[in-house]
């Protein structure tokens, strides 16, 4: 049996050279002899890319000279390589008529299937410089809803400025289940937050410290206060986010939810949401630094807390699997973006 490389997208894969094709009727011993003998003379049979390169060349422009300028190698050579390449095959691959060589019917035939070849492989060579240039592949990211309104979307932009080939898959997921993706390897990297992390399944990156704070709408009392105290928010109608959320946890906790003079009269799964819940004059908000990239154009302004309600916004990398150049460039782009943002006061070191 005739054995082959294994075969392409493109179509059927060159054969072992000096490899013997035996009738299925020839017995098992002769066949099991020649297979012992031809494999002490495969290394030596195998094909070679330059043969090919040289066969495609001649099949191509027809003569010694043409086919040696276009692989860079003396018309003498060009003649060896086609004649070990056509001792390898076992079959003609030309006949010589008035001192040139004419392709055999099996050399066209063979030469469809060099042509696939010789494509993949500068395809292969391109996709290396491609990996090595940081410009092929795709990466997951795994980032908190507020993170996929805000900042990310333009990390997202030059990332893919630079990385045009690469491709980009977002799960916009709450803590918990980023959590989830980590451990389960899901993502290649995530943005989260120290909040309620636990023990992460992950390496972990510090970008920045956050601090929430109290947004109104602007013609609330408390927009004329330069920071907001537990006690000012005593008796006011709160948007609250939803009660898994980490910061809402948090939030409980400084102002303690259980006692009668704050009321949550709604609850939301967005910190947009929240926010434009503001801008209507529902209520008041806890939220995140992020938040104030979202209060462009509406009638929302923004407080510190006193006292400050903080953790950490990081970048996060699935516990025992490397970092791949593509994940490296992404969080180039993220710190790039989060360097901007404690430019504007919105995060801190």
């Amino acid at each position: 049996m005739r054995k082959v490389l294994p075969s392409s997208r493109h179509g059927p894969a060159l054969p072992f050279a000096g490899l013997h094709v035996f009738p299925a009727s020839e017995s098992k011993d002769k066949q099991s002899k020649a297979g012992y003998l031809s494999g002490i003379k495969q290394e030596k049979a195998q094909l070679k890319l330059r043969e090919l390169e040289a066969f495609d060349a001649y099949m191509k422009y027809g003569t010694m000279k043409a086919a040696s300028e276009e692989i860079g190698v003396s018309q003498p050579m060009i003649s060896r390589l086609l004649g070990t390449l056509e001792g390898k095959l076992g079959f003609a691959l030309f006949e010589k008529k008035r001192n040139q060589l004419k392709p055999t019917p099996e050399a066209h035939l063979y030469h469809a299937s060099v042509m696939r070849l010789i494509s993949q492989v500068r395809e292969t060579a391109q996709d290396a410089a491609a990996i090595a240039n940081n410009q092929l592949g795709n990466i997951v990211v795994a980032s908190q809803p507020t993170f996929v309104d805000t900042f990310l979307l333009d990390a997202i932009r030059s990332f893919h400025e630079t990385h045009p080939d690469v491709g980009i898959r977002v799960l916009d997921v709450g803590m918990r289940e980023l959590l989830r993706t980590l451990d389960k390897k899901y993502c290649d990297v995530a943005l989260g937050i120290t909040l309620e992390a636990g023990n992460y399944s992950a390496q972990v990156r510090k970008l920045a410290r956050c601090e929430a704070r109290c947004i109104m709408h602007r013609d609330h009392p408390l927009a004329k206060q330069d920071k907001i105290s537990q006690d000012m928010l005593h008796n006011e109608d709160f948007i609250d986010l939803m009660p898994d959320s980490p910061l809402r946890k948090r939030v409980d906790e400084v102002i303690q939810t259980e006692s009668k003079d704050r009321r949550t009269v709604v609850e939301m799964g967005t910190m947009r949401g929240a926010c434009a819940l503001v801008d209507r004059g529902v209520g008041v908000a806890i939220v995140d630094p992020f938040a104030e990239l979202l209060l462009a154009g509406t009638s929302v302004v923004s407080k510190r807390l006193v006292p400050r309600i903080e953790w950490d916004l990081v970048f996060l990398t699935p516990d025992g699997v490397p970092v791949s150049q593509v994940s490296e460039s992404m969080f180039t782009e993220i710190q790039l973006q989060v360097a901007r943002l404690k430019g504007m006061g919105i995060l801190e070191e």
